[in-house]
């Protein structure tokens, strides 16, 4: 079982302590060793499951407050230790509605919001496109004025959710300015789009390619105003990238948990694994670079929650450490486990796909080491 002494750290309130424990036991309960026949099944089936246990309220607003970020964060670590595919599937409720949570009008909250928390709508964000991956001021999709409705047309590509959702967040150029300045965001729902392509990643969920070809929808579908896409795009993955931070937290410390039963119970010659130093020494490595992200995960998520500063350099060094300290960590226990760490069906297996790749979603790694060097010379030069 995971770790959960971090609890004690500062950052948190009696209510995490609550969540936390309540979710292990959920997760102990729904979670252990169940298997994903039906990917598309098994996506939607986690979300009604979450959202009738309550757990999918953490991912929207309510009213004028904004979803509590170490609940979030604490919710992703304790789902992605058990289940990646869970993980995923709350994830993606709290993207997928970000903007609306953030920026939606009373009636847009107010029509979808409950439908994402209690996981009755499934909800995707669609920013990428065949030709735009992390530089979103090149959006090329484009929603034009007709009357009382957009029309929109053009691709998106890679989006989560893709083929199950019930509405894509959608980004389009409206044409109030070049690059970033002529974006703005969309509630498009998934019946008048088309998934012209599933695709098959390393770590499986539902993923696709979407088509919007002359989609037209009200003219009240709009979030925010129009030119405010970018914005609301950026503010919406800040919200979340300390989260996904804490998704590889939960991968590298089920990576450790597993190493340490693997090496207690491996027998080497006459001793046990666990007694050869070298094994001490990676263990010893692979704990330090878990409690190094525990820190730099939840100290942001705490700034994120208590506001009045800009915590993106603290997001972003969160989602950095976590994301890349995992991929070692992961491919410790691999290496520890010898030829099972690589057989199908072994749990670091399965987190050695799982980790790789946080390391690209919602901003590369490259993208925010810029960002903390951006902001570390920024201060320098003030």
């Amino acid at each position: 079982m995971a770790d959960k002494s971090f609890l004690s750290w500062p950052f948190f309130e009696p209510r995490h302590r609550e969540l936390a424990e309540a979710l292990q036991h959920w997760c102990a309960d729904n979670l252990s060793d169940r298997y994903a026949d039906d990917l598309d099944s098994e996506c939607r089936m986690l979300v009604r499951e979450l959202g009738a246990a309550g757990f999918l309220k953490l991912c929207v607003a309510h009213g004028d407050v904004r979803p509590d970020v170490r609940s979030l964060a604490i919710a992703r670590e304790t789902l992605a230790y058990h289940s990646a595919l869970a993980d995923f599937a709350f994830a993606m409720q709290g993207l997928g509605s970000g903007a609306i949570s953030l920026f939606g009008t009373v009636e847009q909250k107010r029509e979808w919001l409950p439908k994402v928390a209690a996981g009755k709508a499934i909800a995707a964000f669609a920013m990428t496109e065949p030709e735009c991956g992390s530089d979103a001021a090149n959006i090329q999709t484009s929603a034009m004025r007709d009357g009382n409705e957009w029309v929109i047309v053009g691709e998106k590509t890679l989006i989560s959710n893709g083929g199950i959702a019930d509405f894509y967040l959608t980004f389009a150029r409206t044409g109030e300015g070049e690059g970033a300045r002529g974006l703005s965001a969309f509630i498009v729902p998934a019946d008048t789009v088309t998934v012209t392509e599933r695709i098959e990643v390393i770590a499986p969920h539902p993923l696709a390619r979407l088509t919007y070809d002359n989609v037209r929808i009200p003219a009240d579908a709009i979030v925010g105003e129009p030119g405010e896409g970018f914005r609301i795009g950026m503010e919406t993955l800040n919200l979340f990238r300390v989260t996904v931070g804490a998704a590889a937290l939960g991968f590298a410390r089920r990576a450790l948990d597993e190493a340490l039963s693997f090496a207690s119970k491996r027998r080497l010659g006459t001793a046990l694994l666990a007694d050869n130093s070298v094994t001490q020494a990676k263990l010893a490595e692979m704990a330090l670079a878990v409690d190094a992200s525990a820190l730099l995960v939840y100290r942001a998520a705490w700034q994120q929650d208590e506001g009045g500063a800009d915590n993106r350099r603290a997001a972003a060094m969160a989602k950095l450490h976590a994301t890349e300290s995992a991929q070692q960590v992961i491919d410790s226990a691999v290496q520890m486990h010898g030829g099972a760490g690589v057989t199908r069906g072994v749990k670091v297996e399965e987190l050695y796909r799982d980790i790789r790749a946080l390391r690209i979603y919602e901003g590369a790694s490259e993208v925010q080491r810029q960002i903390i060097a951006r902001d570390l010379l920024k201060e320098a030069r003030s």
